[in-house]
């Protein structure tokens, strides 16, 4: 297959823990541009780079970018019923304040027979 980018497994874990170090140090602007990078180097970017990268906006504050995130990774490459993907929307909206937000994806997750729990946010 000319011209698509492959990545090996390593690439991917090496590109999310960076995403994740980013989101520890509340620097989720570094992390989102790492995001970017991994996303024009490669046809396909993992899961957990999107949830990885939406956690570092959650605690960053920036809720409105961690949803964009998440919205754009069940679009495109996760199921919308990934139990991690709802934490991490609703710790962002949380930390941003957005308590509505936040009980409107719990609202969901209850409409997807998920069940909300108070572990696993990245």
């Amino acid at each position: 297959m000319a011209g698509v980018a492959r990545r090996s497994p390593r690439d991917v874990v090496c590109v999310e823990s960076a995403i994740k170090k980013c989101g520890a140090t509340k620097q989720w602007s570094a992390a989102l541009q790492l995001f970017a990078e991994a996303s024009r180097r490669s046809s396909a970017v993992a899961p957990g780079c999107y949830l990885a990268a939406a956690g570092a906006c959650g605690k960053g504050r920036q809720w409105q970018r961690a949803l964009a995130l998440l919205c754009q990774a069940w679009e495109t490459r996760m199921e919308r019923n990934v139990t991690l993907s709802y934490s991490v929307g609703t710790s962002a909206c949380e930390k941003g304040g957005q308590w509505q937000r936040a009980l409107a994806l719990l609202g969901d997750m209850r409409e997807s027979r998920l069940e909300p729990n108070a572990t696993g946010h990245p």
